[in-house]
């Protein structure tokens, strides 16, 4: 086996191979973690928020011991699904790919993507199962090994995805930059990066990073949040929309010795491939075509779109919303405000959690997730 590159674990002939990381990784959560109670702190857990009835429909058809594997640090579901291609970066147990697999359709398709083999096994395990209990005549749901770092490796093509999805698994990763870029070559223009990780207050010190038992708890490796935004916009995304915010409390008290005086949070964050082209501010108006959305679309911390309601929004929301698969699910206007018309001006936006979550004044944000494309119109062509 070629020598590998120290940073990623790339070797130079197109193979990808264990780090140090992905091989502890592999361990924590194929062999130490056995169900969801056996983590040390509550950093890789859902936080308590409402859960929309089409996605809690979904999540009551999956089969227990999937759920009993997941670890997951937030809801993964964006809107406008119906007819869509998924990729979830770090599928683990399947959960979310076989929610998710309802919420797409037969039309649509998702793909999971793990390294560990454990995980994977009890993920195919209950293919057939699921198919049968969704109704669907073939899958569309499938599993493949592979690292979130090295897509095309995994097989995965070109601008062939509509909307990935992570749930605190990016953290995972010792190369973070790798991740974004390998899922925004794999993204179709429009595309959509949709996640929740675990975020950090500043920069970690090399003791936190290199704790096995705080990395494998998606503390060790979380990222400085202001790195994630520079991140994001070098391998070409649009400036980070953040979604959610949700204080994270370790509750070990030799963890959180360790720790000291970083704080993190759990956080939801959409990234777009837009082409670079500079494009006015606009007025929306939103349709009320998105099935669990036919009042209002929370898209972001900053923006709520009200059905018939008119909407200033600036260039880059602008550009997101015309060239993504919501553009049929907005009227777009000119600037200017309309002859007897009142416009809703949008909030001041952060993409700092910490800021957001202090703004509101609580531990918790309330989500934007949920939903699908109704049946009769598809969100992904």
């Amino acid at each position: 086996m070629a020598e590998c590159k120290k940073e990623h674990g790339e070797c130079g002939k197109g193979c990808f191979v264990d780090s140090v990381i992905h091989l502890d990784v592999k361990d924590y959560y194929g062999k130490i973690l056995n169900k969801t109670s056996d983590l040390k702190s509550n950093a890789c857990l859902a936080p308590s928020q409402p859960i929309p009835a089409v996605i809690l429909k979904a999540l009551k058809n999956i089969h227990p011991e999937v759920t009993a594997k997941y670890y997951g640090c937030g809801l993964v579901v964006p809107e406008c699904l119906e007819g869509c291609r998924l990729l979830d970066l770090g599928s683990g147990s399947g959960r979310d790919c076989y929610m998710l697999s309802q919420l797409v359709g037969e039309k649509g398709h998702v793909t999971g993507i793990d390294m560990t083999e454990d995980q994977l096994e009890v993920a195919r395990k209950y293919v057939d199962h699921h198919m049968q209990e969704f109704g669907y005549e073939k899958p569309n749901v499938d599993f493949v090994q592979g690292y979130i770092e090295a897509l095309k490796e995994a097989g995965l093509e070109e601008n062939s995805i509509d909307i990935i999805i992570s749930n605190c698994v990016v953290n995972l990763s010792p190369d973070k930059r790798k991740v974004l870029s390998d899922a925004y070559r794999v993204l179709k223009d429009g595309g959509e990066l949709y996640f929740s990780d675990v975020y950090s207050s500043s920069k970690l010190s090399d003791e936190i990073k290199n704790h096995k038992v705080l990395w494998g708890e998606c503390l060790g490796g979380a990222l400085w949040w202001e790195d994630l935004v520079r991140l994001a916009q070098e391998v070409g995304f649009s400036p980070p929309r953040l979604v959610t915010a949700n204080v994270i409390t370790v509750d070990n008290k030799e963890l959180e010795a360790i720790l000291g005086d970083y704080k993190f949070v759990s956080a939801t964050y959409r990234l777009f491939k837009i082409p670079k082209i500079s494009y006015k501010g606009s007025l929306v108006i939103y349709n009320g075509n998105i099935t669990g959305f036919e009042e209002r679309l929370e898209f972001d911390s900053q923006y709520t779109f009200k059905v018939d309601e008119v909407v200033e929004v600036d260039r880059e929301m602008a550009s997101i919303l015309s060239q993504s698969r919501f553009a049929e699910e907005f009227t777009f206007q000119p600037p200017g405000v309309p002859s007897g018309c009142s416009v809703k001006k949008p909030k001041v936006g952060t993409v700092n959690p910490f800021e957001l979550v202090l703004q509101l004044g609580s531990a918790t944000v309330s989500s934007a997730t949920g939903g699908c494309c109704g049946a009769e119109s598809s969100c992904c062509k």
